[in-house]
């Protein structure tokens, strides 16, 4: 029995690349019809463009490195895949969708492989895992980009949601409101507190207005959550006055012993703003006309 070793059987594979090349690029395209190449979303020629460098890196890969997709021979292979699954994520493809892109040249590769090893039961075998575990690695570590690219972008667009639902809004000279809608935690205090800083500072503001109306519920959480910005704010050299005080709020507060003594409280935003210029001396005058 013929024993076939691991650079062996890259050197082999790296060898049936180059020989059948044009055979399995149109093979392997045809495996990528339908759903899993989603023309919708990327253009055949890119996808001719991709399988065909994908296919020469490999072969350059496997003919240097052996067939350890660990190897720093295999950084060209892992850039590339890595750009495709980020590209992917972006666009809209799922997860299999992505991976198909490697996985889907196991039977193009496969075929090549009984013919070259027809006669060759034992060679075949071995050639034949050896370039499973190669797929499987690479298709697995497409997965795994596709994820992490993925997660990113979620985060990205929760931190530009949170930033958005957060807006700083000038009522007056030196007066500033901050309307909070939905539940406070503390990812999003922490870009509350951001955004009313940078405000006070651009504005020169001595009034903030931080309105709770949109605020479900108030808990010890969310009442420290205010606390801190209210802190925050006073830092900076300006007052703060917490409005849309509801009476279930009121009651809730209360009821939980949270401290709010020392902070102004009004039930609506137009008496948190009406004590805002109270505070500024301004007052207005309701023109009579004769």
């Amino acid at each position: 029995m013929t024993t076939v070793s691991v650079d062996q059987k890259a050197q082999g594979l790296s060898v049936i690349i180059a020989r059948n090349e044009k055979e399995i690029l149109s093979e392997w395209i045809r495996e990528m019809a339908g759903a899993t190449r989603r023309a919708d979303l990327i253009k055949e020629g890119e996808v001719q463009a991709q399988c065909s460098e994908f296919l020469q890196l490999t072969k350059d890969a496997l003919s240097t490195g052996g067939s350890d997709f660990q190897a720093s021979e295999w950084d060209k292979v892992r850039e590339m895949l890595g750009n495709i699954s980020r590209s992917r994520a972006l666009r809209g493809f799922s997860p299999s969708e992505t991976a198909s892109f490697v996985f889907s040249a196991k039977r193009p590769l496969f075929s090549q492989l009984r013919r070259t090893y027809n006669n060759d039961a034992d060679a075949l075998a071995s050639e034949t895992w050896s370039a499973t575990e190669l797929l499987d690695s690479m298709g697995l570590y497409t997965t795994e980009v596709y994820q992490k690219s993925r997660e990113e972008l979620i985060k990205r667009q929760q931190e530009e949601l949170l930033e958005l639902s957060t807006p700083v809004v000038k009522l007056w000279d030196g007066i500033l409101a901050l309307p909070i809608i939905g539940t406070l935690d503390s990812a999003r205090t922490q870009v509350v507190m951001e955004s009313l800083l940078q405000a006070i500072v651009q504005t020169n503001s001595r009034v903030a207005i931080i309105d709770i109306t949109g605020v479900p519920t108030v808990d010890t959480v969310v009442a420290q959550h205010l606390l801190k910005t209210v802190t925050a704010a006073r830092l900076m050299g300006a007052e703060c006055i917490i409005s849309g005080i509801r009476p279930q709020i009121a009651q809730t507060i209360v009821h939980l012993g949270i401290n709010l003594l020392d902070v102004a409280t009004k039930a609506t935003l137009a008496a948190a703003f009406k004590t805002a210029l109270d505070r500024l001396g301004l007052t207005f005058v309701r023109e009579t006309k004769s």
